[in-house]
This record gives structure tokens, C-alpha cells and sequence, in this order.
């Protein structure tokens, strides 16, 4: 692609440093400028609107799907439709993620929407990273949505990470889970600045013995603010834990709102919320191994994201 600034965020957003092998799709400023299917994989463009429609053929095993978009024009506003139909019994890793870079002053937006249908008995994990940079004064923006229907006996793992410079995002995930299938869920989420970032989780653990794990490790560092919000909705006789686990720093902002509904004398729901400052002690103990104070709290922050 010649474009240094597109290569870099290639590969903090989803790894890509060469053109990947298998089923991949690159979106660069609202247009896909590589694309390309393989014998089990089909990535194939909608007719109506901008997206794709990804059929991963039954019985699929360790293959992957990379799909990732880069911003790099000011003012942009993009909005994509992705639909992933996951055949019955296959095995797939898929990797998104979408980052942007702003110099200029004009807003920058991307919305993802993106829904699995994932077949019976099927195993997926789904990647998304999402990544700001850039010395404009416009805004780097992104809205993901992602839908989730898990027929009997699948597995799907949602694994989100926002690792720094999006000034505002509102992320919303929705699933319905079907007879034991299972749903896991795990966010990790920076911000900074006056970046604002508002996560919606909502789960219908419909099928018996249905169960679902949605957590949130986030830190909030300057004025910046976060909002969880996860319901949990339990129909039939089902597991479902939901867990947030927050570091405020400075002035940062977050609020935990639960939401756990049974509707069935079978169903376990649980919420756990921490939120909180560093341990002075964990500080005190990297700073008597040579560390300035600034330097232990960013070793303590990349430990506890994991990134």
C-alpha cells in the first residue's frame, strides 16, 4: 500500500505487517483496497450499502479472517455493515480493528456494525482493536456494534481492546444464546485526556444451560470518563457472570451500572464492580527497584490491561 502512516496502524490494530494469508479484507478511508477470499472462506461485498458478507464454510478449522479499517483523512465519517455467517463446526480466529489518524481539524468517524451468525457447535474468536493518534485538533470517534446469535453447543469469544487517542466512543454488543452454547465477553479500555468512552453490554441467556463472562478491565486516566453499563437477562436455566474491574487516576470518571434479570428459577447471574486508585504500596514497591512514581503507575496500568 506505500503508506507508512496506513503499515503502522495495520499493525497495532490487528498485527498485519505483510499481506496476510488466507481471507482478509483491508478498508483504508471508507474503500477496500485488498481484498481476498480462500477455499473455505468467502468474503464477498453487499449489494445493498457498504460492507461485506463473510460465509465461512462448515467444518472450518484454524483458519483466519482479518478485516481491519485505517483512517487517515481528516473528516471523514464512515459507516460499514459486516455480516459473518459461521458455518456448523468450524473453528476460526477473525480479527478486526479499525485506527485512526487525524492531523487536521475535522472530525473523524468510524462505525462498525458488525453481527455473527455463529453455527452449531461452532468455535470463534473475534479480535477488535481500536487505536487514535494524530496532532489535529479534530476528533478521532468510533461507534463499534456488534450483534451476536449463538445457535446450540458454540462458542464465541469477543476479546476488545481500545488502546489509546480515541477521544469518544460508544460500544454496544448484543447477544442471544442458545442450549449450551457460550458467550465470553473481555474489554480493555484506556482513555484519557477529556476522552469519553460508554460501554453497553446487553446478553439473553435464552437455551438451557446457556452461560455467558463479560468483564471490563479499564483505567481512566486525567478528566476522562467511562461508562459501563451490563445486563445480563436470564430465560431459562443458565450461567452468566459480569464483572468490572476499573483504576481511576488523576480526575478520571467511572460508573459501574449492573443489570441482572432471572426468569427462570434455574438461572445464576452475578455482578461484580471494583473501581479505584493504585495501592500506594504497589508504587512504593517499584519505586525502591529504581522507578520514578510516573514510571511505576505505567508499569502497574500496562500489568493490569494486559497490553
Amino acid at each position: 500500500m506505500k503508506n507508512t502512516t496506513v503499515d503502522k496502524i495495520l499493525d497495532i490494530v490487528s498485527g498485519i505487517k505483510d499481506l496476510p494469508k488466507g481471507a482478509f479484507n483491508i478498508r483504508v478511508n471508507g474503500k477496500s483496497v485488498k481484498r481476498s477470499s480462500s477455499k473455505n472462506i468467502e468474503i464477498i461485498p453487499r449489494t445493498a450499502g457498504d460492507g461485506m458478507d463473510i460465509h465461512i464454510a462448515p467444518g472450518t478449522k484454524n483458519e483466519m479472517v482479518h478485516i481491519p479499517v485505517v483512517m487517515d483523512a481528516s473528516g471523514m465519517n464512515d459507516l460499514v455493515y459486516n455480516n459473518f455467517y459461521i458455518g456448523e463446526g468450524a473453528e476460526v480466529n477473525i480479527v478486526a480493528g479499525c485506527g485512526i489518524h487525524n492531523d487536521g481539524t475535522h472530525l473523524t468517524q468510524h462505525d462498525g456494525i458488525h453481527t455473527f451468525y455463529v453455527g452449531k457447535g461452532a468455535k470463534v474468536k473475534y479480535t477488535e482493536k481500536h487505536y487514535g493518534e494524530g496532532g489535529g485538533t479534530g476528533s478521532k470517534v468510533l461507534n463499534p456494534v456488534t450483534e451476536v446469535h449463538l445457535e446450540a453447543d458454540s462458542i464465541l469469544e469477543i476479546e476488545t481492546v481500545q488502546i489509546e487517542g480515541v477521544d469518544k466512543t460508544d460500544r454496544t454488543t448484543r447477544g442471544d444464546v442458545k442450549e449450551n452454547a457460550k458467550l465470553i465477553i473481555k474489554e480493555k479500555l484506556l482513555t484519557n485526556g477529556e476522552q469519553e468512552a460508554i460501554t453497553r453490554f446487553s446478553v439473553d441467556l435464552d437455551g438451557e444451560n446457556s452461560s455467558t463472562t463479560v468483564s471490563s478491565r479499564s483505567v481512566a486516566k486525567g478528566q476522562s470518563k467511562q461508562y459501563f453499563y451490563s445486563v445480563l437477562n436470564g430465560n431459562n436455566k443458565c450461567a452468566g457472570h459480569s464483572e468490572c474491574d476499573a483504576i481511576i487516576m488523576d480526575h478520571g470518571f467511572v460508573k459501574a451500572v449492573p443489570d441482572v434479570t432471572a426468569n427462570h428459577v434455574e438461572a445464576s447471574l452475578i455482578h461484580e464492580a471494583a473501581i479505584g486508585k493504585i495501592a500506594g504500596d504497589q508504587i512504593i514497591k517499584l519505586e525502591t527497584l529504581g522507578l520514578t512514581e510516573a514510571e511505576a503507575e505505567e508499569r502497574i496500568v500496562a500489568g493490569f490491561l494486559g497490553i
